[in-house]
């Protein structure tokens, strides 16, 4: 069975900490036989998201602790890095360090597939492990089957996430709708915005947004066994069971009820995050990798609240820093990973609208990103984070993209849905 250690569970996840695992186990050494005066580093955080910001002022103060030697930042999508990296990784165009996703089908390939730099010893001997909770932890090692939870050290995150309802408070009070507490209250207040003539739910048909909402709706009918056996492989996954079943059918339902634009089946996630922005859709169901940018660029009074009804939702620790094995500079990629780290970076990330795993408490001062951290920390005191959808097999990202926008569009029933799901899951499930 899944133990403690292994979920994602400690409050101290954002302020403090509890201590990990000592680390152990073979680390790649050396600097790859680069030059020591360039550090090739991709990621793809919008400039102004929290993320974005913190990183932005690390570039600055890793080249000021390290004279002559130039951060060269190449931005890349989230999607470009997702479908790319196996044979970027696998050629002379590796960068020194990257931002890559989380899960077993992700980083954990690439650790089977051995693109990554083992980082256990450098992990111990800069103290990462004690500044990683156990939650956060679960992320960064991946056993011989690069499944996560177990193994050696592949990644450092250095903020954690999760997945929450923004809503417009604007447009709330201009159709005299409450905020919602319960998921009567929200789909009541659908309704109203729908009989209005607003479509409610902000939703990208063509990336991980619209897949997101189906599973927080088989979330809020599931608990930690069905989470682990879905994720971790402990248990057997039924796709008609009550909770897959719940949510592909009350998905479908709110696409009919045009609680969802069946022209949404298209849309990138970025689109809709504007559209959220720009005041068209009163409602987002989606991650706090966008806090930041809504701190920073929306005119209007928003707030967020929990998915209510639900005791799980999306999220884990953040993405995670890799260190490719080709890379030239390892040296000067573990420094930055430390610089990331440092309490003066966290607590930048955290009153930035991020949720930060090594700030001073009282180093928070914005009350939204208090608000977001407290929120994290129920979260997590109440073990309620469930991973993302995508991350038990490889190629599953695309599988899920595919099969919603069918879904949305009414091309294919729950049924049909949910047998696609199980088909493409039994086959990419690894021998045990």
């Amino acid at each position: 069975m899944l133990t403690a250690r292994r979920r994602v569970v400690a409050t101290a996840v954002i302020l403090a900490g509890s201590l990990l695992l000592t680390s152990c186990g073979d680390a790649d050494s050396g600097s790859g036989g680069g030059d020591g005066k360039t550090l090739r580093l991709w990621h793809y955080e919008a400039p102004n998201s929290a993320m974005g910001v913190a990183w932005t002022e690390a570039i600055k103060e890793f080249e000021a602790k390290h004279p002559g030697v130039k951060v060269k930042f190449e931005e890349k999508s989230f999607e470009q890095i997702q479908k790319t990296a196996p044979m970027v990784l696998n050629s002379s165009d590796a960068p020194d360090l990257m931002e890559y996703n989380k899960g077993n089908a992700t980083a954990g390939l690439l650790s089977k597939q051995g693109l990554l730099t083992d980082l256990t010893a450098e992990a111990g001997k800069r103290g990462w492990d004690d500044k990683l909770s156990d939650g956060v932890r679960t992320t960064s090692v991946y056993d011989e089957n690069g499944v996560m939870g177990s193994g050696k050290w592949y990644g450092v995150p250095n903020y954690a996430e999760y997945t929450m309802v923004f809503y417009n408070k604007d447009l709330f009070e201009e159709h005299g709708i409450e905020e919602p507490t319960t998921l009567g209250e929200l789909t009541a207040a659908m309704d109203e915005f729908v009989d209005a003539g607003v479509t409610p739910l902000a939703n990208a048909g063509a990336e991980y947004i619209a897949h997101q909402y189906l599973y927080q709706l088989a979330l809020s009918q599931a608990d930690r066994a069905w989470v682990d056996a879905y994720e971790l492989y402990e248990g057997e996954t039924d796709f008609h069971d009550a909770a897959w079943t719940y949510a592909a059918e009350t998905f479908a339902d709110w696409v009919d009820k045009g609680y969802i634009a069946k022209t949404s089946s298209g849309t990138k996630a970025e689109a809709a995050g504007v559209s959220f922005l720009q005041g068209d859709a009163p409602i987002l169901f989606s991650g706090s990798w966008w806090y930041g940018r809504f701190q920073e660029e929306a005119g209007f009074d928003w707030g967020t609240f929990l998915w209510p009804g639900s005791d799980l939702t999306l999220g884990s620790g953040g993405n995670l820093w890799v260190v490719p094995k080709s890379a030239e500079n390892k040296e000067l990629a573990y420094d930055f990973i430390d610089i990331t780290l440092t309490k003066r970076i966290q607590n930048l990330l955290g009153n930035n609208g991020g949720v930060p795993v090594a700030a001073d408490a009282e180093a928070i001062t914005d009350p939204q990103s208090k608000k977001l951290i407290e929120d994290f920390n129920t979260l997590s005191g109440r073990d309620g984070l469930a991973f993302y959808p995508d991350w038990p097999v490889t190629g599953y990202y695309d599988v899920l993209v595919s099969e919603t926008q069918k879904l949305i569009t009414g091309s294919a029933s729950p049924d049909e849905y949910l047998d696609a799901l199980q088909e493409a899951y039994d086959k990419g499930v690894p021998k045990r």
